[in-house]
């Protein structure tokens, strides 16, 4: 095959993707946020959303990267990452992976058996699956996907690690925040674990997608850990 006619399949190929995720309502995107433990700054933190081989099918990662002294402590990333199909404006996992440090987890999701396996923790996991089942990470884009069509469920199950945790969702209201990106309109979702004392909130901005530019997480009502967005490419 010529150079000529492989550039122009490549080509043609991100182009579909484009196209598929425009109509999904899903545009690849990688965002850069500071990381903050306890309201100190102790590394980046960044997502990063693009289409995978096959139609319909992304990839969503996330990684965290320690900085300065913090380094000496949390010498190698924390990568998540989630491979997912989109169907009817819902996501639907079919792999995740977890590395932090020597800690790993594995997991595929077979939805023809209805079952979630692998290993975590070098430990096999073997979980059944109700319709709409996610993970830690696709659960991120399934409520992106939810705002733009204002469906948001109050309730999902989510693997996580080698369990499937019930948590509530609730929408907050509205809230324009100033942001490294400028002042956005955003709205406020947060999620708990049914019975649970930690809250995530998330701020998703409607003008970027529904891309989440700022998130919280709280334990009794004190602040762990925190993102803020400090660039983003399309």
């Amino acid at each position: 095959m010529s150079v000529r006619r492989c550039a122009a399949m490549t080509a043609v190929l991100l182009v579909t993707h484009a196209a598929g995720a425009q109509e999904h309502g899903i545009a690849p995107f990688a965002a850069r946020y500071q990381a903050d433990w306890k309201s100190i700054s102790v590394g980046t933190s960044d997502l990063e959303l693009k289409p995978d081989a096959g139609p319909d099918r992304y990839v969503y990662t996330w990684t965290i990267t320690a900085h300065g002294v913090f380094r000496l402590v949390y010498r190698d990333d924390l990568v998540q990452k989630s491979w997912f199909s989109v169907a009817d404006e819902h996501v639907r996992p079919l792999k995740y992976s977890a590395v932090d440090g020597s800690a790993s987890a594995d997991l595929t999701f077979d939805w023809d058996a209805g079952r979630a396996r692998g290993r975590t923790e070098k430990k096999p996991v073997d979980l059944k699956l109700k319709e709409g089942t996610q993970d830690v990470m696709s659960i991120q884009v399934e409520v992106m996907l939810d705002l733009k069509n204002g469906k948001l469920p109050r309730t999902f199950q989510i693997v996580d690690r080698d369990e499937v945790k019930e948590f509530i969702y609730t929408e907050e209201g509205t809230a324009k925040i100033r942001t490294a990106l400028g002042e956005l309109d955003t709205v406020i979702v947060a999620s708990q674990r049914a019975g649970g004392n930690r809250i995530l909130k998330m701020w998703f901005a409607p003008s970027l997608g529904f891309v989440p530019v700022q998130a919280e997480r709280t334990r009794d009502g004190k602040l762990e850990f925190a993102m803020r967005i400090k660039s983003l490419k399309r």
